[in-house]
């Protein structure tokens, strides 16, 4: 296992971005090549600044302020009264934890839920808050969040690739101004 994977597997994957990066992968990258600081990702807390500085020989800091606060984010809930089922939060869901559909109204499933965030800044009517998680819920382990996002992008490059493919269908069948309408 390389340096990254190493870093990567501390990580506790909520690819919420609080760290400066686009995920968690990006983040381990920029350490291993030592362009960062540990303490950047707040949802690692302390114990995770504590095991990247043992693994890559740093000194211990605390977590940076600039990034949030270790606390818990709780779990996103969304207002079934202000809904408009604009549907803008399925995409950012790193965990496809939302579920709904254009001009239905969505609900999270709380227990794939990892608390990110990212679903707050896109919704245009702010239905969208965190709650503390319920009683005894537990957030969604390291494992768990890799595995839903794993399953996230595999489905959202699945479907880039396969809506690329029709609009280049569509552009092949249109023929240009030199050529002749088939009757």
């Amino acid at each position: 296992m390389n340096l990254v994977d190493r870093i990567d597997a501390l990580l506790p994957q909520t690819q919420c971005t609080r760290c400066g990066y686009d995920g968690c992968r990006p983040y381990a990258q920029a350490l291993a090549d030592d362009l960062t600081a540990i303490n950047r990702c707040p949802p690692g807390g302390a114990q995770g600044i504590e095991a990247l500085a043992a693994l890559l020989g740093r000194a211990l800091i605390p977590l940076d302020p600039d990034c949030g606060s270790e606390a818990d984010a709780g779990v996103a809930f969304i207002d079934q009264n202000a809904c408009i089922g604009c549907a803008r939060c399925l995409l950012p869901c790193p965990v496809d934890a939302i579920i709904g559909s254009q001009r239905y109204l969505h609900t999270v499933l709380e227990c794939d839920c990892n608390g990110c965030e990212l679903c707050l800044a896109s919704c245009p009517v702010d239905c969208i808050v965190m709650r503390p998680r319920a009683s005894g819920a537990g957030a969604p382990t390291a494992a768990e969040n890799r595995a839903r996002y794993e399953r996230h992008r595999t489905r959202t490059q699945r479907s880039a690739h396969e809506r690329a493919a029709l609009l280049a269908e569509r552009k092949r069948a249109v023929p240009t101004p030199d050529e002749p309408r088939s009757q």
